[in-house]
């Protein structure tokens, strides 16, 4: 009796390699980006109160920037290596997230309460962001001259922040601002460096799948990178919802749209401008950011709260923002 020897395709194999490479790649560079994230953010915080800085600016521009950190290195990253698509990807998943996936479940673990300087400072001026970065990339291209003016209305969003008066609140003791100004810009570095590197490899592996599997850079960039990117604010989220202390984090994810939109966009404008390349990304995508944002806003300051019926809504959006993308 003859046995059958079915000899398989070396192209096969191959094709699984570098199927293989590119997921370890992406998972690899999302690990070190988040794990970095949080090294920079601390030793920027820290640096910041070294240099004697005010409580409004390590607020609104080094936390907003250290926590907007890995998208806008991702974007920047996925632009200059001509994957545009990937960096808007990357920026409207991230969005989405923050306001629909982070925010619905953490408001189903607890109802999430909102403090009046989030309805009147960061919330106006994140809807804004928001919907001036979908301005300019609705008709599916970002020039240079959009990404000029997003960082024109980046600096005003700074100026604004500085300028308006912070809620009360306690002195800081010696204690909470005694690193060393040289350890300080040392970890400063060190995260971002870790971001950098992580980002190089996130952006490879996920290049690399989209090749691989014949997705679009725009639905790679918006689920799979914009969800590791989110994924230390879903795990915070959630756990300052079970201390019944969730109200925290909503405006750092109000904040994080606002840095997300402008300084991302500005960075994608003019590092690479051209076209996107990705209508589902530009049509579908666009309106889950914007429905996630005012939906969170407007439910939020009409009842100073958002609760389980608002969770669910910002969950369904989520969801059918990636069914759109993914399957349509």
């Amino acid at each position: 009796m003859r046995t059958l020897h079915v000899r398989s395709d070396p192209r096969e194999t191959i094709i699984r390699g570098h199927v293989l490479i590119a997921i370890i790649s992406l998972l690899l560079g999302l690990f070190i980006l988040v794990k970095a994230g949080d090294v920079f953010v601390d030793g920027a915080v820290s640096l910041a109160k070294s240099l004697k800085m005010s409580s409004v600016v390590v607020g609104a521009i080094v936390l907003g920037f250290g926590t907007s950190a890995p998208e806008l290195v991702v974007s920047t990253i996925a632009a200059s290596q001509g994957n545009p698509s990937l960096g808007v990807g990357n920026i409207v998943g991230s969005n989405v997230a923050n306001l629909s996936l982070v925010l619905g479940v953490a408001a189903l673990v607890t109802p999430i309460a909102l403090s009046s300087s989030v309805i009147r400072r960061q919330a106006p001026l994140s809807i804004a962001a928001v919907f001036i970065f979908a301005l300019t990339v609705a008709d599916g291209e970002l020039t240079r001259r959009d990404g000029m003016i997003l960082l024109i209305l980046l600096a005003v969003a700074m100026v604004i922040l500085i300028k308006t008066p912070p809620e009360a609140e306690a002195a800081q003791s010696e204690s909470e601002t005694g690193q060393s100004l040289a350890r300080s810009f040392f970890f400063s570095l060190l995260g971002l460096g870790g971001v950098v590197a992580g980002a190089q490899l996130a952006v490879s592996g996920a290049t690399s799948l989209a090749d691989e599997w014949g997705l679009s850079g725009g639905f790679v960039g918006f689920s799979i990178v914009a969800l590791g990117t989110s994924l230390p604010e879903l795990v915070t989220a959630v756990a300052a919802a079970r201390k019944k202390e969730a109200g925290l984090i909503v405006g750092n994810l109000f904040g994080s749209n606002l840095f997300n939109g402008l300084a991302g966009g500005a960075a994608i404008g003019l590092v690479n401008a051209g076209p996107i390349g990705d209508a589902k990304l530009t049509g579908g995508g666009l309106l889950a950011m914007l429905g996630a944002v005012v939906v969170a806003y407007f439910q939020g300051a009409r009842k100073r709260r958002v609760g389980k019926i608002d969770a669910l809504l910002l969950l369904a959006i989520y969801l059918a923002a990636m069914l759109w993308l993914g399957v349509t």
